[in-house]
């Protein structure tokens, strides 16, 4: 759809040109929600509206270096989210990696009760088979996970995002 518009024409919707991964992880002894915003806060993200996208990374856009946001900016994201309570041990992250042809890549996110190491196995699967639904190859997969035993009396969130940015 890109190559039909007429030149010097702006498209409907905006193509994010740039991305960053991060991820948090926190405890915290009152609620899972004060933990979430802490896993937010440390990821640096905790200070914007977040919206959540689904996973496809567009032509042409390229990894930057985690940078601040501006405070309320509508920011766009992959977010992969995981709570739980004491005892337990929780992983999220996203896997993301670009087709060999050229066109753009993907983005997968997971979370578990478990390890990051079983996350990772979960995740390689889902970039496998979106590759496969869509009939293409994929280069090198990149993951950012996060894990968290969670003390006694606590609660805990994990998180890692693919953050948009134009």
């Amino acid at each position: 759809m890109e190559k039909t518009r007429p030149k010097g024409e702006q498209p409907l919707v905006p193509i994010p040109k740039r991305f960053f991964v991060t991820s948090g992880r926190a405890i915290n002894k009152t609620s899972e929600l004060n933990a979430f915003d802490l896993a937010l806060l440390k990821a640096g993200i905790g200070e914007q509206n977040l919206v959540s996208v689904s996973s496809v990374l567009p032509d042409g856009i390229r990894q930057v270096e985690r940078r601040p946001l501006p405070m309320g900016a509508i920011t766009h994201c992959v977010l992969a989210r995981y709570q739980g309570g004491e005892g337990e041990v929780i992983s999220a992250g996203i896997a993301y990696g670009f087709r060999v042809d050229g066109h753009g890549g993907y983005v997968a996110e997971g979370h578990i009760h478990g390890t990051q190491k079983a996350l990772k196995e979960f995740l390689r699967w889902r970039m496998q088979e979106i590759a496969h639904f869509r009939g293409v190859e994929l280069k090198k997969i990149y993951y950012r996970t996060e894990e968290l035993e969670i003390p006694m009396d606590h609660y805990g969130v994990c998180i890692a995002a693919c953050v948009f940015l134009s």
